[in-house]
């Protein structure tokens, strides 16, 4: 069994530090044509369309995202993630690449987790970024600031631009029910997130971690998952079962929710102009 431990608990020594939730190589963005992008005025205009088509059902959209993605969590509870926290990312990510004053606080909780926001893009929802914290941050400031990190600072891809906001997706994930485990195997694929650290051939002390959808995505078992972790953090002499003995891990949970851009449009006009219940409208009008 592993030793449960609580916020004050968990963050470590060098947790401040931002950290990457993928070892997926730097991938090559599709360069633009006619046939996946357009100008940035054409594919905005696609995009409201498309939020002006989703408007009737904007309403049951936080609940579909919700059951999507999993409304409830261990134990049948409610789940503190929601569809209002990657409104919030898109909106801080557009004011910035538009110029725009920064949107004012939220209305969602404004309680400290350790956080990661992960953008892709695409039909095929290639990774665009994907950059968080295992220190417990207050939301507002927290996914302020990794919103912008992990669109403009993941060194694995170029800075995000405007071009291309009509084709992204945004991920909030809120890390939870962290616990130590004697065992680097003693996890669950698809299940429990996993944050390792190891000494490396030089004598140093090195991270690395995966979230809890990573190892699915990829098809890994619990070896292929610790191996490329390892190898992430920058292991770079033969791996032995021995080694992988020596590592020191952490597993935990996260809560998910995920947006498209043209579903936070259609979010973002259905809550603004029928029920006024979300913080208002960023101040610029992309959305007629």
């Amino acid at each position: 069994m592993g030793r449960k431990r609580g916020f004050a608990e968990e963050a470590p020594a060098d947790s401040k530090m931002a950290a990457g939730c993928c070892g997926v190589k730097k991938q090559k963005l599709s360069s633009c044509s006619s046939s996946s992008t357009s100008s940035s005025s054409s594919s905005s205009a696609n995009a409201n369309a498309n939020a002006a088509s989703a408007a009737n059902t904007g309403d049951n959209h936080c609940k579909e995202a919700g059951r999507a993605n999993g409304c409830l969590g261990p134990g049948g509870r409610s789940m503190v993630v929601n569809a209002e926290m990657c409104c919030f990312c898109f909106d801080v990510l557009y004011c910035h690449l538009y110029g725009y004053q920064p949107p004012r606080s939220p209305r969602f909780t404004n309680d400290p987790y350790p956080l990661f926001v992960t953008w892709k893009i695409g039909r095929d929802k290639r990774l665009r970024g994907c950059i968080g914290t295992f220190s417990a941050m207050n939301l507002h400031s927290g996914l302020r600031e990794y919103t912008l990190t992990s669109a403009l600072k993941d060194s694995r891809f170029p800075p995000m631009t405007r071009e291309e906001l009509p084709r992204l997706f945004c991920s909030v994930s809120l890390l939870t029910n962290f616990e130590d485990v004697g065992d680097y195997l003693d996890w669950e694929v698809g299940v429990h997130g996993i944050r390792i650290e190891f000494i490396n051939e030089k004598g140093s002390k090195r991270t690395a971690t995966y979230l809890p959808e990573v190892a699915k995505e990829q098809g890994w078992d619990h070896i292929q998952t610790i191996d490329s972790l390892l190898r992430k953090g920058g292991y770079k002499a033969p791996i032995s079962n021995d080694f992988r003995k020596t590592i020191k891990l952490t597993r935990y949970h996260s809560e998910k929710m995920t947006l498209s851009y043209s579903e936070y449009l259609a979010h973002r006009q259905h809550h603004h102009y029928q029920n006024g219940t979300a913080h208002p409208l960023p101040p610029y009008n992309h959305y007629s």
